[in-house]
């Protein structure tokens, strides 16, 4: 995800940010394949590299960016698949096919490669022991093995906030002003009610769903999630998760939600016709939303998420051991992850730094999205993420996340039995790890 929620699956320098579903898509390993046999590490031309990452977050924009800065590297991108494609393409490669020189890893992946930092340059060998202080203390640490080596660098965090449509609240007699919103949830149990208030008023759904933006937030905020401190299997004692999957069934039994599964086709067309009047938002999400519905500019605003804190998704840039140029990798990743770079990333495109040098910088913490009322964009997310707490985050964490937000899209889009929900879960996690 690693010590904290899973990072924003975000790169440098994004036009449009789209984050991926939490399984795999069918047919994946098949197409993984296909990229790793096509792949490779083989130019001799200190000043070329390759560069896999995953799909739908446009990398092709951070590299153009690299190429007017360093217009003698070329960089030979491909886009293996989705997040977990890529890091099951990159997984057969390390097993003995040809690798890339740069790989782009989903935070929620990072934990299986820490298992084996052998697989990759330890980047201290480059100067990461450098650089390591520009970047928050608890992102760095998800990329250190215990015995010290860094096999990655951050590329920015999914701050969260609630994203609302201040048309449709108006309509439910409800305030609109960003902090008097806020103020309505303070908690989840609160944030369910003000639902309930909203759809009794419009006959009309509150939110999206209750998996993402419900559970998968209301856990993000634990201090111990899926894993002990000391790395034991814990989803089924912990009972912040129970807790956290209960509110899910709260809000489904309250009737609140459009049952749309986040960014799917249905999702986005709901987002446009206001099928659903808030949505947790990480920063990288705003841009789908722009994207989703470009006629609601100005409809929207963003609220602080229940509970203050939160933090969804995440990225990390790594050099596989056998890379062949792993200065030129190593050089890309000092130049576009810098402080500076991820600042004007923040800019341009809204991906939030992992740089905490520019958590007060004006460009940050003044920073406004028209489209979204003029919200202060940087603060709200920026706060968000400083709010959080450390946790492990192990080898297993995205197969279960995965099959506690099956559960209860079972319950909420299939009328499975809720009271059954919970059993189903852990049931099919203990068959999808093993334990």
């Amino acid at each position: 995800m690693n010590t904290v929620p899973p990072l924003s699956s975000t790169a440098s320098a994004l036009s449009r940010r789209r984050v991926l579903a939490l399984s795999a898509l069918a047919g994946g390993a098949a197409l993984t394949a296909s990229a790793c046999s096509g792949g490779s590490s083989a130019s001799s031309d200190p000043n070329t590299f390759e560069f896999w990452s995953f799909t739908g977050i446009n990398q092709k924009d951070s590299v153009e960016e690299y190429k007017q800065l360093a217009p003698e590297v070329t960089v030979k991108l491909t886009e293996v698949g989705n997040a977990q494609e890529t890091a099951q393409g990159l997984t057969t490669a390390l097993a003995g096919g040809k690798v890339p020189d740069l790989v782009l890893i989903q935070a929620g992946d990072l934990p299986k490669f820490m298992k084996n930092p052998g697989n990759f340059v330890d980047l201290t060998t480059l100067g990461a022991d450098d650089i390591q202080d520009d970047y928050v203390e608890w992102v760095m640490a998800q990329a250190t093995a215990q015995s010290g080596e860094i096999i990655g660098i951050p590329t920015d965090v999914g701050g969260m906030g609630i994203a609302y449509r201040t048309d449709l609240m108006a309509a439910a007699g409800l305030p609109t002003n960003r902090d008097e919103v806020s103020a309505l949830w303070p908690t989840w149990e609160d944030f369910i009610a003000t639902g309930q208030r909203y759809t009794e008023a419009t006959g009309m759904a509150f939110i999206d769903n209750a998996a993402t933006t419900v559970f998968l937030q209301a856990v993000s905020q634990g201090e111990e999630q899926y894993y002990s401190a000391d790395g034991e299997v814990v989803y089924d004692t912990n009972p912040i998760v129970r807790e956290s999957f209960d509110l899910g069934l709260q809000a489904i039994a309250a009737g609140i939600t459009a049952k749309l599964e986040s960014f799917t086709d249905g999702w986005n067309a709901g987002m446009a016709k206001g099928a659903f009047a808030a949505v947790a938002a990480p920063s990288w999400m705003l841009g789908s939303i722009r994207s989703a519905a470009p006629d609601t500019a100005g409809k929207w605003d963003i609220a602080t998420i229940p509970g203050g804190s939160g933090n969804w998704g995440g990225s990390y840039l790594a050099i596989p051991a056998r890379a062949a140029n792993p200065q030129a990798a190593w050089d890309y990743i000092t130049t576009m992850q810098s402080p500076e770079q991820q600042l004007q990333h923040f800019i341009d495109a809204g991906s939030l730094p992992t740089t905490p040098v520019n958590y007060d910088k004006p460009e940050l913490v003044n920073h406004t999205d028209p489209f979204f009322s003029d919200a202060p964009t940087g603060k709200i997310f920026t706060q968000a993420v400083l709010g959080l707490e450390p946790f492990v985050n192990g080898e297993y964490n995205t197969e279960i996340s995965t099959e506690l937000l099956n559960a209860l899209n079972g319950v909420e889009g299939d009328g499975a039995p809720a009271d059954a929900a919970w059993d189903t879960a852990t049931k099919n996690i203990k068959t999808a790890i093993g334990a």
